[in-house]
């Protein structure tokens, strides 16, 4: 998640599994802790939620009712960190059943082999 290459090949991989959305909300989550201005914070924050959190979005990610509970109670004053809960629970999807079905899948095979094969050739 810390290498941007990695993550784009990754968010390709949740594309064709129809999950996108989790990488799409940990990446909104992380611009939104970078953010110090009030009025830009709650704009995002809100933005999250609509895009992420609400029952209604097409986006909505897969959280349980309490983290739900506590989005709940922060966006009355959000902060950079009001998703932080629903981040980590995303985030460990993705690291327990995204990520290994993504390592043993064609799209990282490919880059793998591609990466040794430009490697040798050096």
């Amino acid at each position: 998640m810390r290498n941007p290459a990695g993550r784009n090949v990754f968010r390709e991989f949740l594309r064709t599994e129809y999950s996108e959305e989790n990488m799409l909300f940990w990446l909104a989550c992380e611009d939104l802790k970078q953010e110090i201005n009030k009025s830009a914070i709650e704009e995002k924050a809100r933005s999250i939620y609509e895009d992420y959190i609400s029952i209604l979005s097409p986006k909505e990610v897969s959280l349980d009712a309490r983290v739900r509970e506590v989005i709940n109670k922060k966006m009355q004053d959000p902060t950079p960190h009001t998703f932080e809960d629903a981040q980590l629970q995303i985030y460990t999807l993705m690291h327990r059943d995204s990520y290994p079905r993504f390592l043993s899948s064609n799209i990282y095979r490919t880059l793998v082999q591609g990466g040794s094969r430009t490697s040798s050739e050096s």
